[in-house]
């Protein structure tokens, strides 16, 4: 499920945290890294549960308008059908995710607020009364609304994002991404499969469990080294005046260009740059380019890169 720049993304952070609080320790490391990385899938399975939060609330409200005391004739029959969205109620008896809300308590339980505010943003969208108003009622018109949902309208929300930060400072910056694995997933429901619809491991393969490791490790153990290099290539060098986070940056795209031989160089460069575009000054992805070119060089006449991986 994650991708290899998130990968990186959680290394960056993890190292940045650590290096804060002045313990470096690689064990430690490597427990806040996977600590990091559980967050990100739990962001994934909340977000897999949210139509279901909303479609309970829909549900509510209709029972709510029924048993009045003198409902109207809307409240007597009353538009079910997003309260009776086949889709989700097949994601209501995925038995992984059944189990991992158990488990792990991942839900929206304890979030009334946010889900209320979705519904009522939801309510009054373009998409949701076409939706309730289309003559088509099939099990691939309520995928194709959940879809819809969550691609099209939530992005919309900025209280969402903002909710979301409130529970774990990097997830507004996952979300995005996230929400594409929930919608990856939801499109291998058939509506026979249901229970049995396979959610996203947390990696992809072993190769990317070894590439987060030797990541990691490697950019603790080069650290001294790269600090120097940093020395050498830049004019007038002061530790003061670089940013941290381009100290790590560089860090770790050494650890990667010396340690992953099947990654071309190329790949590995506009990786970091692009990750400094966001996490850094704005000056960092000029900086961190000019100087890696120069750090390249280097390492490939020192023989720590093989010029294959150039191409």
């Amino acid at each position: 499920m994650l991708s290899r720049r998130l990968i990186r993304v959680k290394v960056m952070q993890t190292l940045y945290s650590l290096i804060q609080q002045g313990n470096l320790d690689p064990q430690e490391a490597e427990r806040l890294l996977q600590h990091s990385i559980g967050k990100s899938q739990e962001l994934y399975h909340l977000i897999l549960q949210l139509p279901s939060a909303l479609r309970h609330l829909a549900a509510k409200k209709i029972e709510i308008g029924r048993s009045k005391m003198r409902p109207t004739a809307a409240e007597l029959n009353p538009n079910t059908r997003f309260a009776q969205n086949r889709l989700i109620l097949q994601l209501e008896e995925n038995e992984q995710l059944n189990k991992i809300v158990e488990t792990q308590g991942v839900s929206w339980s304890q979030d009334d607020t946010v889900i209320k505010t979705i519904f009522s943003k939801l309510a009054h969208s373009e998409i949701y009364n076409r939706y309730m108003e289309a003559e088509t009622d099939s099990f691939e018109a309520d995928k194709a609304f959940v879809l819809k949902l969550l691609g099209k309208e939530l992005p919309k929300m900025s209280f969402f994002f903002q909710a979301l930060e409130l529970k774990n400072v990097f997830w507004n910056d996952e979300a995005e991404f996230m929400i594409s694995m929930a919608m990856k997933t939801i499109k291998d429901f058939d509506g026979q499969n249901g229970p049995q619809v396979e959610l996203m491991p947390l990696y992809k393969d072993q190769d990317d469990v070894d590439f987060t490791k030797r990541i990691l490790h490697r950019s603790i153990i080069e650290r001294d080294n790269t600090i120097e290099l940093i020395k050498k290539f830049s004019k007038n060098w002061d530790a003061d005046r670089v940013a941290l986070m381009d100290v790590i940056l560089i860090d770790m795209a050494i650890a990667e260009m010396t340690t992953m031989v099947n990654i071309p160089i190329k790949v590995t460069l506009n990786e970091y740059i692009e990750i400094s575009k966001f996490y850094s000054t704005d000056k960092s992805n000029s900086y961190i380019n000019g100087l890696l070119e120069k750090i390249v060089r280097q390492l490939v006449e020192e023989k720590r890169i093989n010029e294959a991986q150039l191409f």
